[in-house]
């Protein structure tokens, strides 16, 4: 079974995309299930993760809604307010709908590089826990420092790293991402997402730029911690969805680490349904 790990939907009318503007052209306009679908039929590609991609319970609750109504769709990272007083009773009431599987503050946005460290966040980490949800942290390499401390704080909140912590390919940072990734990947339990790299590589990305960023995750998260997801639809910024995909399966040739990294490994992070 493949399973896209992340992936998103949006809705312009809804107007809480804050950070989605017009000068974002392709990205502009509405991408729903019957746009995606037809990547999914023609890779064979079973199942999907949906992330959120609006800081809003409003939007948390659309892609619920559309999770109920889409069968590719076998869970949901949304968003909540982690700081609110409220934040541990939101959670167990979001954690109530079968298809919730994960939360993603968006941290990336945040000024303050140590917010993820407030202690007034503990109850909603503590909830997490409690309700059996993956922590998605969309984090940047200067958030990784922080990262580890929080992971150290609670050992037990599931945790991916998403795209894999956005390293700048583009401007060739390689060497302090490294380091702080492999630490994390051995201290922690962390997964981490094999998404988003392309991205961050430029408009003029070949695959040598690309390779060993992906050797380097593969090599401390292992085949067992990696899980692959497109991005879609922001990856098309970049490339399109058969381009990824193959260049996934070309930089791992083992087969029974990709199917892990493309199937079984989204399966344990998530908790979802195989069938």
């Amino acid at each position: 079974m493949i399973i896209d790990a992340h992936q998103h939907f949006w809705q312009l009318s809804r107007d809480d995309y804050g950070w989605l503007t017009p000068d974002l052209e392709p990205l502009f306009r509405d991408f729903m299930p019957d746009d995606l679908a037809p990547h999914l039929r023609q890779h064979g590609i079973e199942g999907t993760i949906l992330v959120q991609a609006a800081p809003t319970l409003a939007e948390t609750e659309f892609l619920l809604d559309k999770a109920d109504k889409t069968p590719f769709v076998l869970g949901v990272v949304g968003w909540t307010d982690l700081a609110a007083k409220s934040a541990a009773s939101d959670i167990a009431r979001l954690a109530k709908h079968p298809k919730l599987v994960g939360l993603r503050p968006m941290i990336q946005d945040i000024a303050d590089d140590d917010w993820m460290l407030r202690p007034d966040l503990t109850p909603a980490f503590e909830a997490m826990i409690a309700c059996d949800l993956t922590f998605d942290a969309l984090v940047l390499p200067r958030h990784l420092s922080q990262l580890r401390q929080l992971l150290f704080r609670h050992p037990e909140l599931r945790t991916v790293i998403d795209h894999g912590a956005k390293p700048d390919i583009s401007g060739r940072q390689f060497d302090d991402w490294a380091n702080d990734i492999a630490v994390i990947a051995k201290e922690s339990g962390a997964y981490c997402k094999l998404s988003g790299l392309l991205t961050e590589a430029g408009k003029d990305w070949t695959i040598n730029d690309v390779a060993p960023y992906v050797a380097h995750l593969l090599e401390h998260f292992g085949s067992e911690r990696l899980v692959w997801g497109s991005d879609w639809p922001v990856l098309t910024m970049a490339a399109s969805y058969e381009t990824w995909l193959d260049m996934t399966v070309t930089l791992i040739p083992d087969e029974r680490a990709l199917q892990a990294i493309l199937g079984s490994n989204a399966v344990e992070l998530y908790r979802v349904s195989e069938t």
